[in-house]
């Protein structure tokens, strides 16, 4: 059976629950505003999204983990003032300030220290600088409502509660600049890498210092500018990116539970998550807890990960991810799309090109995951800005997605993953 078969008025329904959606997210924001990543308002919106699921969820479990949620996109402000140290005295060297041998070393330490660190923490999200910054415990909050009988199969609908940081550039010049922006630092770095070496190895040749001297001078901006990549004092609304996850998928768990449809042998679970912004790690820390539990269960599990529905154009299945080194669970990305050609849409397979979902921090950690998004990739200017309001919501998207989803549960029961 198909979702828009298990109700006379599924239209009517669904209109309905993309109203709850955007109602709850108001609710959040107009009550607990901004969510940092594991401080007390993402508490607080935990807290929000158990209680609204206590009367509808068989159970809602909160998940407490532990991390050190400055530390991953701390690493933009170190790399910032590794990299502005590194060319200043790279200047120093190129303009005859000094021969030592001992500034030529320590400028190129720090400007491998810095790609290490933008390979590590930006494009494979590993916890490099968590040790060196302060802990703190937060949780994933999951709701689920049990099968009827023996429980064979598993779906888990999944969105963040927390909000990002501001993104400086993006906000005051929409995704283009912010792009100029990361292109020009990422040259800088590079160039800075080749040039010290260069330095270190003794290269004397004229156009080559000229070239060198260029860079150099350019370079000093260029890293000043990422120092202020990020507005530390100002902490999103996230009101798309992405309470609409969170609360589609708790819509999911209404409709079934109003309509009082419960599956034989499928377990329903949505689930809130923490800390995205923070580098996954509260999807990181779901799939320490359970990734093994589900092997030896045996229960057939699946989590579609739902992130900002808001533009309707670009809304597709996210096959591959974290900026394109992860590579999403086929057969998952498969179940959403044919459950896509249900609802009429038959959406296409994308790429996260730039950045991560909570998808693929699941798939590192051995669990079936795929992304539902319907986010412009540019970026448009409200992602991670102070313009990502409760009025900026797009209902269109939000019903389009909350379809979706409610079309990949009840195939889902029906058929597994076999198509």
């Amino acid at each position: 059976m198909k979702a828009r078969e298990s109700v006379s008025n599924y239209e009517e329904q669904l209109k309905n629950y993309s109203s709850y959606v955007a109602d709850e997210i108001k609710n959040v924001i107009g009550t607990v505003g901004p969510r940092e990543s594991g401080e007390e308002s993402e508490h607080q919106a935990q807290d929000y999204v158990a209680d609204s699921m206590k009367n509808t969820a068989d159970s809602v479990v909160k998940e407490k983990f532990t991390l050190s949620p400055k530390a991953f996109m701390g690493w933009v402000l170190v790399d910032g003032i590794a990299m502005l140290i590194s060319s200043i005295l790279l200047n120093t060297v190129l303009f005859g300030l000094t021969t030592a041998v001992a500034v030529k070393i320590v400028m190129l330490i720090l400007t491998l220290i810095s790609t290490v660190l933008i390979l590590g923490e930006f494009l494979f999200y590993k916890e490099l600088l968590d040790p060196f910054f302060p802990k703190r415990e937060t949780y994933n909050v999951v709701c689920t409502r049990k099968s009827a009988g023996e429980t064979k199969k598993r779906i888990v609908f999944s969105g963040h509660v927390d909000s990002a940081y501001e993104w400086y550039y993006t906000y005051l010049g929409g995704g283009k600049f912010l792009t100029a922006m990361i292109v020009t630092e990422i040259v800088s770095l590079v160039a800075n890498l080749i040039i010290d070496i260069l330095v270190l190895c003794g290269v004397t040749v004229p156009f080559l210092v000229v070239i060198m001297k260029i860079f150099g001078i350019i370079s000093i901006p260029a890293f000043i500018s990422v120092i202020f990549f990020v507005n530390w004092r100002r902490c999103v609304p996230g009101a798309n990116d992405n309470l609409t996850g969170v609360f589609a998928s708790m819509a999911v768990m209404k409709y079934l539970a109003d309509n009082n449809i419960r599956f034989e042998n499928t377990e329903v679970v949505a689930m809130s998550t923490a800390c995205e912004e923070a580098g996954l790690r509260g999807a990181k820390a779901y799939a320490k807890a359970h990734a093994q539990e589900i092997k030896d269960s045996g229960i057939e599990t699946v989590v579609v990960c739902v992130d900002t529905l808001r533009d309707y154009d670009y809304m597709g299945i996210y096959a591959k991810d974290m900026s394109g080194t992860v590579k999403n669970d086929e057969r998952t990305a498969a179940l959403v799309k044919e459950a896509s050609k249900v609802a009429g849409l038959d959406l296409p397979y994308a790429n996260v090109f730039f950045g991560s979902s909570d998808a693929a921090a699941l798939t590192q950690g051995g669990i079936r995951a795929c992304c539902l998004a319907a986010m412009d990739p540019t970026p448009a200017r409200y992602y991670h800005t102070r313009l990502d309001t409760a009025d900026n919501l797009d209902e269109r998207s939000i019903y389009a997605g909350l379809d979706t989803m409610l079309e990949a549960a009840f195939l889902f029961d029906e058929k597994g993953l076999e198509f």
